[in-house]
């Protein structure tokens, strides 16, 4: 963690002028200084070495070699906290959450207009930040494929009954690092499963991208949460990104809210909203997760649902890109059991099958 110098940033896109406004919306930054620029990663490549950057900010397009690749070879050797900066193409988007999975530590849109250039100058330097603040080496083993040796068993499906009683819901919250924590739990899930809720922190227009990828990848479905979208067992609702989500309740039917308000913990959506949500609406019968990630987001939101009789689980520090979020709900006591990753699914689980069996007596 950079405390007492500068964090030196790289900038590296191949618009001249993409790269005036990111060097621009820094220059005030006290605790920030642009090292240098670069239009293509061969270029970068050099500059990296010689100017020992801390944090780099990458374009996907770009010029002799393309941003992932180039991000791929660099988590490989020579592991460095990257902001990817991505155009708002569909196509572009999922690219951008691929280059969350494989090593990024944030993405954000790139400029098109005078709204964006506003909105990244609000946004870059936070995410700079968060991004110097990081494991650079749990992300480059994120970034590598899993081994089966190191990935923890999912517990057998004969373990959760098979007749789900209609009351449990599963949440979880994530930040930075939580698009490769997501995908590691849900894979490992089978598809008989109560409904999940999660919040990750991610911009608008990448959530949906990340969705349709959790949804090729999972046994269960998981899908951009749309407001009033009934939760079925087996089914999976994202919070749209810059949109929170609330879970609600008819009868004995779940479903979701989505909507406008303001940022809660700066982040819209908020997981403590979910959190707090899921604590008055399902209340005992509940599980939450908080996952790696930056800031309190999440931690009074997961007391809340402990207070309420919702089981609770933690990322230990040692599996997070960033320990913040965790850190803080365990130290509010909000807390039952912590793990690391390669365990959450199962401890989620194991969590579901005590309360099912107690439902059922």
């Amino acid at each position: 963690m950079l405390t007492d110098r500068k964090i030196k940033v790289l900038v590296v896109d191949d618009s001249a002028i993409v790269r005036k406004i990111l060097v621009d919306s820094l220059a005030g930054e006290r605790d920030i200084e642009v090292v240098g620029t670069a239009p293509d990663p061969y270029v970068a490549r050099d500059k990296i070495l010689a100017l020992r950057s801390d944090v780099l900010t990458l374009d996907i397009e770009l010029p002799r070699m393309d941003g992932l690749t180039f991000l791929g070879k660099l988590m490989q050797h020579h592991p460095l906290p990257v902001v990817v900066i991505s155009s708002l193409a569909q196509s572009s988007c999922n690219i951008a959450v691929e280059a969350l999975r494989i090593g990024a530590m944030e993405v954000l849109a790139k400029p098109s207009g005078p709204y964006s250039v506003g909105e990244l100058r609000g946004t870059l330097a936070g995410k700079i930040r968060t991004a110097a603040q990081g494991s650079v080496a749990v992300r480059a083993a994120l970034a590598q494929p899993p081994s089966t040796a190191n990935v923890q068993a999912p517990v057998a499906t004969s373990a959760i009954p098979v007749k789900y009683n209609g009351s449990t819901v599963i949440a979880l919250g994530a930040s930075t690092g939580g698009v490769s924590a997501l995908q590691e739990v849900l894979v490992q899930l089978p598809a008989e499963m109560p409904p999940m809720v999660i919040t990750q922190h991610i911009p608008a227009v990448f959530s949906r991208a990340f969705a349709d990828r959790l949804n090729q990848m999972c046994k269960l479905s998981v899908k951009e949460a749309e407001d009033g979208q009934p939760l079925l067992p087996g089914q999976v609702a994202l919070a749209p990104g810059n949109k929170h989500m609330i879970l609600q309740r008819n009868g004995s039917a779940y479903s979701v809210g989505v909507k406008d308000g303001p940022q809660v913990c700066y982040q819209r959506p908020s997981v403590d909203v979910l959190f707090h949500s899921v604590a008055r609406v399902a209340g005992a019968n509940a599980i939450g997760v908080i996952l790696t990630g930056m800031g309190a987001d999440g931690a009074d939101g997961l007391l809340a649902m402990k207070k309420a009789g919702a089981y609770t689980i933690a990322q230990d520090e040692a599996s997070c890109v960033v320990f913040g979020m965790p850190r803080e709900a365990i130290g509010r006591g909000a807390v039952d059991e912590v793990q690391p990753l390669t365990k959450i699914a199962a401890t989620v689980q194991s969590a579901l099958s005590k309360k099912e069996k107690t439902a059922q007596r």
